[in-house]
């Protein structure tokens, strides 16, 4: 997992995974596995998967980098608390899973919360399962 700036102000965590490395092969494959996690998770809440690849490719100026073959958004929330009403900015939390022929690369941006980011540094590598 490599944590990079994006955009110069983003602090995101993003993981390439190569096919050869999962028993996952497509996006919906890893979106369900990625639900089971939440769904154990104590305080973690399933909200929806975001179907961005479709969303693009349907706008008429739409664009979509060269290689993705398809690209989903699983959203989540951990709230835990809220005290105070800019909380709310921060959340729902969503992992990013792009897929290209030969791999799959896994984004999400830090949360404010450290435990946060553990639980989703585990469930990203938990999909590299070979």
């Amino acid at each position: 997992m490599e944590k990079i700036k994006f955009m110069e102000n983003y602090s995101v965590y993003t993981k390439n995974i190569m096919k050869s490395n999962t028993t996952f092969q497509t996006v919906d494959e890893i979106m369900e596995h990625l639900k089971q996690k939440a769904t154990a998770h104590p305080a973690a809440e399933f909200i929806a998967i975001y179907d961005h690849y479709q969303h693009t490719k349907n706008l008429e100026n739409g664009e979509i980098a060269e290689g993705i073959v398809d690209a989903k958004n699983f959203i989540f929330c951990f709230g835990v608390r809220i005290p105070n009403p800019n909380t709310l900015a921060l959340r729902p939390r969503s992992i990013g899973v792009v897929e290209y022929e030969d791999k799959f690369v896994l984004s999400f941006m830090e949360a404010p919360m450290e435990n946060a980011n553990k639980t989703m540094i585990e469930w990203v590598e938990s999909v590299e399962n070979k």
